[in-house]
């Protein structure tokens, strides 16, 4: 669940980004799961849901590393575009469930991005297939 205000626009990175509606210190928590509202399925779960609604937890989800689980946010975290050098995320030393971060100050109107590297285990299957929609 997103905990600051964000707007989702058109993105220079990929399609649609998500931007801050507001300027965000940096420290300030940005995301965490919330049960009931954010989702996680099972492979299983998954492998029984009709093929369309697999295809969008395949791309709008991400996979923890650790298990396979897919976690689907309830809101637009989902548009949060993949960076190198992202403005959100962990903190060092993040014990799970994790709650990310503003990395640095973050402008009103400015992109919010991730590393999902850092925790989608399909993140080079997402970036591969985004770079071949955005030549």
């Amino acid at each position: 669940m997103m905990l600051i205000k964000t707007r989702v626009r058109p993105s220079a990175i990929h399609g649609m980004g998500l931007f801050a509606v507001e300027a965000v210190p940096r420290g300030t928590p940005v995301w965490r799961f919330e049960p009931g509202f954010d989702q996680v399925f099972t492979p299983e779960q998954i492998a029984l849901l009709p093929w369309l609604t697999r295809e969008h937890i395949r791309w709008f989800a991400f996979f923890r590393p650790e298990d396979g689980h897919a976690v689907l946010s309830g809101d637009h975290a989902c548009f949060m575009n993949h960076s190198d050098a992202p403005n959100t995320g962990a903190p060092p030393g993040a014990a799970s469930p994790v709650t990310t971060v503003a990395l640095r100050d973050i402008a009103a109107g400015e992109e919010l991005t991730c590393h999902y590297h850092a925790f989608d285990a399909e993140s080079a299957l997402k970036l591969k297939s985004a770079s071949r929609q955005n030549p």
